[in-house]
């Protein structure tokens, strides 16, 4: 999987007003659709010369069938491989030559492709967007190159590191229904056995201009852009057919589950997922502010208690899965030397009782809303992050302007609303519970 970029913090002091807010950070973008489907987000911000090209594919393992897992994350590779004009192995040189960088990256709900270019080089980088959407070459070396290139990267990330197999672990035993029963780097066998003629139908059918946003930031004028994405996208033929969408209700947890692993490791370790609702439901807000609460840095519940404290683990944290149909809210813990896990389990529900029982400080409910200002603020402060932003937020709410208002959601969250989020996900009936331990101790 391409590494994605990493956004840069900025310090947000305590005070400003959500006018003020608003004022300060305001995102201008222009929108238009152009007649293939194809939707298009400009935000110019001549600061410095350099442009973002970001191309999101509303296509993710969630799209696949059951016996053909990993394709999405597949065509993330497969895209680099060139197209009829393109030469093989030549879509990096051409953006390495011209000063800039390029990545991509695959999840449960979406695609996503960039380049950041010296903003001279803009109609290159639409070039290359453009030839891949619609000259792709899909054959049998290409393939063949990439399901060794997938492969490996699974024996990499997931099978031969420590830990490696939780997320699947995870997903796997809280989804039955849905397709997040599967991760993103699906399942190699089903790479192995698809045929070329599938991969070329996977691509038709999701590579598609109206399954796209383009979004073009940085140094750039906007009539002119606008002319140059309607001369580099608008022949694309769109797809003209219907494009699949799971519908599928997972079904309410009503028991804990339960599950020991024996990796090839050293320390133990516990992680727990909690069943959370998709994009767009009301309490991922909440939810969002609880991880930072439990784990927002080495002033958090969780590593104050756990860590400092009480010393049963070495590493602890929080992660907040929100995907477009559900999510999941996760929280671990490594143990220390000679700590059970069980001691260690017993101690993180401790910490989810005192905020359902005692709730928050005034201290420490104002201290949140800092961090979670501040996290917010941060996605936008590299061109990277603000157009992979707009993309997201049309992608799954047809609502770019989110970029600006979406905050003052977090903002209207109350100390009331935390605790009753925490009193109705992290519940023993709606988790999964993995224990992790050391080979050697497998009976």
């Amino acid at each position: 999987m391409r590494m994605k970029i990493t956004i840069i913090g900025v310090l947000v002091l305590w005070g400003f007003s959500n006018a003020a807010y608003g004022q300060l950070n305001k995102i201008d973008f222009r929108e238009f659709n152009l007649d293939n489907g194809l939707h298009v987000i400009l935000h110019q911000d001549n600061t410095t010369p350099i442009v973002t090209i970001n191309i999101t594919y509303h296509v993710g393992s969630k799209n696949e069938q059951p016996d053909r897992t990993g394709f999405a994350h597949f065509f993330e590779h497969l895209m680099f491989e060139g197209s009829e004009y393109i030469k093989r192995g030549e879509f990096d040189n051409y953006v390495q030559n011209a000063g800039g960088v390029n990545n991509a990256g695959t999840s449960f709900d979406y695609t996503m492709y960039y380049e950041i270019l010296p903003s001279n080089q803009l109609e290159l980088g639409l070039w290359l967007e453009s030839e891949r959407l619609l000259h792709l070459r899909i054959d049998s070396l290409g393939v063949e190159t990439q399901r060794s290139v997938v492969k490996e990267e699974r024996r990499q990330i997931f099978d031969n590191q420590p830990y490696g197999s939780f997320l699947e672990e995870i997903f796997f035993n809280s989804f039955k229904e849905h397709p997040y029963h599967w991760i993103p780097i699906g399942d190699i066998q089903y790479i192995d056995e698809a045929t070329l003629g599938e991969f070329i139908e996977f691509h038709d059918h999701f590579y598609v201009p109206e399954n796209a946003v383009l979004v073009i930031a940085g140094d750039l004028d906007y009539e002119h852009t606008r002319k140059l994405a309607n001369d580099y996208f608008g022949d694309i033929p769109r797809g003209e057919h219907e494009i699949y969408r799971p519908d599928v209700q997972e079904p309410a947890s009503t028991q804990e589950i339960r599950k020991t692993v024996y990796d090839n490791i050293q320390l133990p370790a516990i992680f727990t997922a909690y069943r959370m609702p998709g994009m767009g439901d009301p309490d991922t807000y909440a939810l969002g502010m609880l991880q930072t609460l439990l784990a927002g840095g080495q002033s958090s519940r969780l590593y104050k208690s756990l860590v400092d404290k009480q010393q049963l683990v070495v590493q602890t944290s929080a992660v907040p899965f929100v995907l477009e149909d559900a999510g999941l809210f996760i929280v671990y813990g490594i143990a220390n030397m000679g700590i059970s896990l069980e001691d260690i389990e017993a101690a993180m529900d401790e910490e989810i009782r005192k905020i359902v029982e005692d709730g928050l400080t005034e201290r420490e409910f104002q201290k949140l809303v800092n961090q979670t200002e501040n996290d917010f603020i941060s996605q936008n402060t590299t061109m990277a992050g603000i157009s992979e932003n707009l993309a997201s937020y049309y992608t799954f709410y047809g609502d770019p302007e989110l970029i600006n208002t979406d905050i003052g959601k977090y903002l209207a969250v109350t100390p009331d609303d935390i605790v009753e989020v925490a009193k109705k996900y992290l519940v023993p009936q709606n988790r999964v519970v993995l224990h992790y331990l050391p080979k050697d101790q497998e009976q």
